[in-house]
């Protein structure tokens, strides 16, 4: 870090007291996400949503729920948001006299409102489909394994999807930060640690596209009174683990 920022740091609040600004470091990652949110849930909305329907009715119904089809996709996408947060912003507002301690704590708290959120967008679909397929008799079982064995239980989704994201978006967090402060070799040396969350709340789960070949392995989840705290732990820690990594790092010089 030059003397200059140093400086400049040092005149700041402590910590994450300065609520103002912690809301502006919020709000400068929900501006700038928002065009790749929007593209990404239109497409969603489009493809399984609309999409899908359009497809019952051309066929009559096809037995399963087509919203179900798109379970992996928001897991995926929560990741690479993780990713983008440090390389994206962190420079700017490390430079403008953001504390790495208050932007980590900023992504840890827009990362979480996002999984919350995705949760309530995948419940809300999950209703829409069942409305819509009771009114017409058509079946909505499920392609994949779930915590829940009806869309009916509110409580279950939104459960399995808030994990599942927020976990993946902990393992983004920390692929994103361990390369932009490590480095490219030793970054991939860290691959494994970032991999922790996601990995441990599939295992955990045991839900979606890997519930199947697990179970097929003779591998069955946990309680969920044990899997649940322990998803939680795991990731806490995994977002803990990002902030430790970026704390001693320089600001990078801007390219161009």
């Amino acid at each position: 870090m030059s003397s200059a920022l140093a400086d400049q740091t040092a005149e700041l609040p402590p910590g994450v007291t300065n609520g103002l600004r912690l809301r502006r470091v919020l709000t400068a990652m929900q501006v700038g996400s928002r065009p790749m949110v929007l593209v990404y849930w239109g497409v969603m909305l489009i493809a399984f949503m609309v999409g899908g329907l359009i497809l019952q009715y051309l066929t009559d119904g096809t037995g399963n729920s087509v919203w179900d089809y798109g379970t992996q996709s928001p897991k995926y996408f929560s990741m690479a948001v993780g990713i983008s947060l440090v390389p994206a912003y962190v420079n700017a507002l490390v430079a403008q006299g953001v504390t790495r301690r208050m932007f980590s704590v900023a992504a840890g708290i827009f990362l979480t409102v996002a999984a919350l959120l995705t949760a309530v967008i995948w419940v809300v679909g999950y209703q829409i489909e069942r409305v819509v397929y009771d009114w017409q008799g058509w079946s909505q079982a499920m392609e994949n394994r779930h915590l829940f064995s009806s869309t009916s239980e509110v409580g279950l989704i939104f459960a399995e999807f808030a994990l599942l994201v927020v976990s993946h978006e902990a393992t983004g967090w920390l692929l994103g930060v361990t390369f932009y402060r490590l480095g490219f070799w030793r970054g991939l040396a860290m691959i494994p640690l970032s991999l922790v969350p996601a990995a441990a709340t599939e295992f955990l789960l045991v839900a979606q596209w890997l519930g199947g070949p697990l179970s097929a392995l003779g591998y069955h989840r946990p309680p969920l009174a044990v899997a649940v705290p322990v998803v939680a732990i795991v990731t806490a820690l995994g977002l803990y683990a990002g902030y430790r990594i970026l704390q001693p790092m320089p600001l990078k010089p801007a390219k161009g």
